[in-house]
């Protein structure tokens, strides 16, 4: 018989499932995947940490987890880091029965080794539409039936804490081999952007969050998506205003790209919903050209605070918020959305490239 599970809304409704993973009381930001595909690479992207990921397709699970050969060297595909990191999973069915060549064990079975709970059989279109229009929604999974009013819940708020700290690399060390050699500041990295570099013949040193910068022998530099809020990330702003005083070219992806605008003196703000999903429109700014990219964000850069010599780049198609920046010079430039995409489109590949043949 499947054990109940809640999830206790920020709002004061309570939805109830059945639970699939672990028997664990989780909290955090309520935020969806709309990707038909690729739920262990967005279960395991750092992104996500401190955040409850809603599945809005309704066959989650159908095949399966892939095999899970982690040699410490390198992070396998179907994989984006070492360790599930979002708080809870929501899905509308969890299938029991997985049909792939590649499928090693059901979702549940690895949820629960990863020490993650779930909901299974909560309806995921209405809980979306709570999302979209409930401000910073946050929510709380509960296994089994409890007496307990919501109204005496805490929730997990990761704007409100430094958590980057909690997702960047241990220590310094490089992967690969290559001419050019890219300082990547972790801060919460998906490991696709590491293997698009190696494709791109790049030596990549891997750098905690709060590396002393100075002492980093690189090429280029690129500051990694990450969780939470850019100004919740201790000196690190400092730490790149200095590198848009040398003549490396740098690249920012999500997080990165609000650290990089942060720096520039440009500011930023939190959205009241966020960009989420696999299916968010962006177009160069001043053209036509259009591209369909994977986002998960809930802070936005102000155009409007730009310094002087930055341009806006991408803007978002539904809402005309920026998407990406750049200097006149060539040599800075940042993006909200992923262009390695795992999973999702891979329409703006094409960045990681461009930018180290500016190296």
């Amino acid at each position: 018989m499947s054990n109940k599970c809640s999830l206790i809304l920020s709002d004061g409704d309570r939805l109830e499932g059945t639970l699939v993973g672990a028997s664990k009381v989780r909290s955090g930001e309520m935020v969806f995947s709309t990707g038909m595909v690729g739920y262990s690479e967005a279960i395991t992207d750092p992104s996500y940490f401190g955040q409850i990921l809603v599945f809005t397709y309704p066959l989650i699970g159908n095949y399966g987890i892939p095999t899970f050969d982690f040699d410490k060297s390198f992070v396998p595909r179907g994989f984006e880091s070492d360790r599930a990191h979002v708080s809870a999973v929501i899905v509308s069915s969890d299938s029991d029965e997985t049909f792939h060549w590649n499928s090693f064990e059901p979702l549940h079975d690895w949820l629960k080794k990863q020490d993650i709970p779930g909901v299974a059989g909560i309806d995921t279109r209405h809980l979306v539409h709570k999302i979209r229009s409930t401000p910073n929604l946050m929510g709380r999974v509960v296994p089994e039936v409890d007496d307990v009013k919501p109204s005496k819940y805490t929730f997990f708020n990761p704007g409100e804490h430094n958590i980057i700290s909690r997702v960047s690399s241990a220590g310094r060390r490089v992967v690969g081999s290559g001419k050019k050699r890219i300082g990547l500041i972790d801060c919460g990295v998906k490991w696709n952007i590491i293997r698009q570099l190696l494709e791109y013949d790049c030596e990549v040193e891997l750098l905690p969050w709060d590396t002393d910068l100075k002492t980093v022998d690189c090429s280029g530099w690129l500051i990694s998506n990450g969780p939470g809020n850019p100004q919740n990330t201790g000196n690190l702003v400092s730490q790149i205003s200095d590198l848009l005083k040398q003549e490396r070219p740098v690249l920012g992806i999500c997080l990165g790209h609000q650290l990089l605008a942060l720096a520039s003196g440009a500011q930023t703000k939190k959205m009241e919903y966020g960009h989420r999903g696999h299916n968010q429109p962006v177009y160069l700014a001043g053209t036509k050209r259009g591209f369909i990219t994977s986002q998960n964000h809930g802070y936005v850069v102000d155009e409007q605070t730009l310094q002087p010599g930055w341009k806006e780049w991408f803007k978002n198609v539904n809402d005309q918020t920026n998407e990406g920046i750049y200097h006149e010079s060539g040599k800075f430039m940042s993006v909200q959305f992923h262009p390695e995409a795992a999973g999702g489109p891979r329409d703006t590949a094409w960045i990681l490239k461009e930018f180290t043949e500016k190296i």
